[in-house]
């Protein structure tokens, strides 16, 4: 098992949800976000007033899948997600050692 987090604009959830409902992802969860990356501050422009954003607002998504199914979660939301500008975030995979559903005690692949 593996556990994938996606920093990704806000504006982008939706078509980045949509996409991963469309490959099979069933459970994900999402948190609002504030913070930058190497660019630190950065200027946008919303209905053409241009201003800096020091920590700008992003989405957090937290998935937790089979090793098997990472390389296409993580293409997914590559895919969608992107913008071409600077901020569009960052994907991390990590290991993941188990995973318990506390209502039956499964354990493992089970619990996906």
């Amino acid at each position: 098992m593996k556990k994938v987090e996606a920093i990704i604009r806000p504006i982008k959830l939706d078509e980045v949800k949509i996409a991963l409902g469309e490959i099979g992802v069933q459970g994900i969860s999402v948190s609002d976000v504030r913070g930058c990356g190497r660019f630190g501050s950065h200027r946008e422009s919303v209905r053409g007033v241009s201003y800096t954003m020091e920590m700008p607002m992003k989405v957090k998504i937290d998935i937790v899948a089979r090793d098997e199914d990472v390389d296409e979660i993580v293409d997914t939301i590559e895919l969608h997600a992107r913008t071409g500008e600077p901020g569009d975030g960052k994907i991390f995979v990590l290991p993941m050692r188990d995973a318990i559903r506390i209502r039956t005690e499964e354990r493992g692949d089970e619990v996906l």
